[in-house]
C-alpha cells in the first residue's frame, strides 16, 4: 500500500499543476490587451518547481513530470492549432480576393472563421482548466492522476 505524501509535498505538487494554469491565463490576458505573445510560459513555473523539488520529494517528481508532460502536449497541440488556423484564414482570404468577392463576403468569411476559432479556443481552455484543477485536487489528496491526451516526453 502506498503511503500518503506529507502535506508540504502535496502543496508543492498542487503548485506544479496550478502554476501552469495561471501562466495560460496570463498569456491570454496579454494577448487580449494587445501584446502578441506566445511563449510557453505554462512550462516555466512547473519546470522550476519540479527541478528544485524533485530530488527532495519523489511525489513532486511524479506530479511535476505529469504536469510538464501535459503542458508540453498542450503547447504542441496549440501550435498545431495555430498553424491550421493560419492556413484556413490565408486560404479563405486568398480565395475571396481571387474571385473578386465583395467586401461583405470577405468580412463574412473572416468573421465566421473567427467565431469558430474563438469557440475552439474557449473549449480547449475550459477543458484544460477542468483537467488541471482535477489533477491538483488529486495531488493534494495524495492520489495518482494521469492526464488524458498526453504525450509522455518526460518519463
Amino acid at each position: 500500500m502506498r503511503e500518503k505524501p506529507k502535506q508540504q509535498m502535496r502543496i508543492w505538487a498542487v503548485l506544479c499543476h496550478l502554476s501552469a494554469l495561471l501562466a495560460w491565463i496570463l498569456v491570454l490576458f496579454l494577448v487580449y490587451i494587445g501584446i502578441p505573445l506566445f511563449l510557453p510560459l505554462n512550462l516555466l513555473a512547473p519546470l522550476m518547481i519540479w527541478r528544485l523539488k524533485k530530488a527532495k520529494y519523489p511525489w513532486i517528481d511524479f506530479q511535476g513530470k505529469e504536469s510538464l508532460n501535459f503542458q508540453i502536449s498542450l503547447t504542441f497541440y496549440t501550435l498545431i492549432f495555430i498553424v491550421i488556423s493560419l492556413f484556413f484564414v490565408l486560404t479563405s482570404f486568398s480565395l475571396a480576393v481571387t474571385i473578386n468577392s465583395k467586401i461583405n463576403e470577405v468580412q463574412l468569411t473572416l468573421d465566421s472563421l473567427l467565431i469558430v476559432l474563438t469557440s475552439l479556443i474557449s473549449l480547449i481552455l475550459i477543458l484544460q482548466s477542468f483537467l488541471v484543477t482535477f489533477a491538483a485536487i488529486k495531488a493534494y489528496n495524495g492520489q495518482h492522476y494521469r492526464y488524458p491526451f498526453t504525450i509522455r516526453v518526460l518519463r
